[in-house]
């Protein structure tokens, strides 16, 4: 199933390895990390914000817990280390102005040893959109948590938590989210593409670093213990470097390849060209379940626009070829009835593949930003003993989101032999997943019906078009 070159970059070895799911564990996991690392830290990410607090509860004797002074503190604890961050340049003037962070901009600027870039080598309209943390080129973090504003929750995603609160104390609301930590060649191979993110960007060339620290942080559980994990990228064409395609790539391999069921939790469920490889699978007699889950709506005006538009006739319309009942999107909701927003990018195919990352089912994520996932799947031969483990995680994330504890979900998947119907026996108490209603159905069924979302056609627009464009593909040029 894994093709470097083609479907994946490289499949490397991780000594470790583990998925977190909520930012209060990865920023706490993080920070701990982070203490340990003696030549080198790499933050490449969409966004960063100098004030937010990685560990409420750390004691305060072991240095600053807001992230612009804990990097301060560490350069100088440490006279060999050296840390280099890297964000989309784009926006890069608001987070700036956020309260205190221009001074502490300010002081990083001043330090001979924290470097700074903002990444613009990307065409008009597309972003830097990789969330990749590096250290000493032996222990890394790849995923789809960004260590900015409004990201911090909890997996019970309480009603009301006290700790949820923006810097300014206003409350935002539940948050779930997820990243990977990786340990052994793997992280070097993600250092080596974090060092090719900041040469493009304009820093000077970087060599690897060796160093005989110990950065898997002594709380967090490894799930997994030598296995060999794919990292899988996005990257648009731009001057004289090809377009990189791996992630659309891995996505429809994983698809096709699918026995008995696709579980995405993801922030959007946006791209025909997703929509089009589940259509054939839902079409078949014996094809594999497929269940998502998703927030209600996306955030911001604009985004909602155009992605819950999206979201509403795609689904729509693979409703209409799921004849045998096997799609469901559903909403997580949190003990006092309010929706939580769902940003994690997790694929799991058949309990066999488990794939985390930063790329969206929009179609951004395949072909116009730079993204990078990976993938522990047991089709590779050091992996065939991962299956339990995946399993365990899947149950896990159910068992949050349903509360309801994963033995109970287990026997009622064995009973029914069906995911969605496990789903639905179990779900609607007070923390619960809810299903999937299309809004304003005439308008879509109206516009489904002069319009073949589905049809054979070429691949998804670079980005999901608003105006004097069908919503998959541009209107005829000559007919203008």
């Amino acid at each position: 199933m894994l093709e470097p070159g083609v479907n994946c970059w490289r499949i490397e070895r991780a000594t470790r390895a583990s998925v977190i799911v909520d930012a209060d564990d990865y920023f706490r996991l993080a920070r701990a990390a982070m203490l340990e690392a003696r030549k080198r830290i790499m933050l490449i990410g969409w966004d960063f914000d100098a004030r937010i607090d990685l560990d409420r509860r750390a004691n305060r004797h072991e240095g600053p817990t807001e992230i612009g002074d804990f990097i301060y503190w560490l350069v100088e604890r440490s006279p060999e280390l050296e840390v280099y961050l890297l964000r989309w340049d784009l926006g890069a003037l608001a987070t700036v102005i956020r309260g205190s962070t221009i001074f502490t901009v300010v002081k990083w600027m001043r330090h001979p040893r924290i470097h700074l870039k903002l990444d613009s080598a990307h065409p008009p309209s597309a972003s830097h959109h990789q969330k990749i943390v590096v250290l000493d080129d032996r222990f890394a973090f790849c995923g789809g948590i960004d260590m900015t504003a409004d990201r911090w929750d909890t997996r019970a995603h309480r009603d009301a938590d006290p700790d949820r609160r923006q810097q300014n104390g206003a409350p935002y609301g539940p948050w779930h989210d997820a990243t990977t930590a990786l340990e052994g060649p793997v992280a070097g191979a993600l250092g080596e593409l974090a060092r090719e993110r900041w040469q493009r960007a304009g820093g000077a060339p970087l060599r690897a670093v060796s160093a005989d620290s110990e950065c898997w942080p002594a709380e967090l559980p490894a799930q997994f213990q030598n296995v060999d994990v794919a990292i899988a990228r996005s990257a648009p064409e731009l001057d004289d470097r090809p377009a990189v395609v791996e992630i659309e790539r891995l996505y429809l391999d994983l698809i096709a390849r699918a026995e008995r069921f696709i579980y995405f939790e993801n922030q959007y469920f946006a791209s025909r060209l997703i929509a089009r490889a589940l259509a054939a699978r839902l079409s078949e007699d014996e094809g594999p379940e497929v269940v998502v889950i998703n927030p209600c709506e996306a955030k911001g005006w604009l985004e909602s626009l155009a992605m819950d538009t999206t979201r509403a006739r795609l689904y729509e319309a693979l409703h209409r070829c799921d004849r045998r009942g096997r799609f469901r999107i559903f909403h997580p909701f949190n003990d006092g009835g309010n929706p939580v927003y769902v940003h994690a990018k997790i694929m799991i195919v058949d309990d066999v593949a488990l794939r985390v990352g930063s790329s969206n089912l929009n179609a951004r994520s395949m072909r116009l930003d730079t993204e990078c996932d990976v993938l522990i799947s047991t089709t590779v031969a050091a992996n065939a003993a991962s299956g339990q483990s995946i399993r365990a995680f899947h149950y896990g994330l159910l068992s949050e989101h349903l509360r309801v504890d994963a033995t109970t979900i287990a026997a009622n998947i064995r009973e029914r032999g069906s995911l969605i119907a496990a789903i639905e026996e179990l779900r609607g108490g007070v923390k619960t997943l809810c299903p999937y209603q299309t809004p304003d159905l005439a308008a879509v069924e109206e516009w489904l019906a002069e319009n073949d979302v589905l049809g054979s056609g070429g691949t998804d627009e670079p980005f999901e078009p608003l105006a004097r464009r069908t919503l998959f593909r541009r209107s005829n040029r000559s007919s203008r």
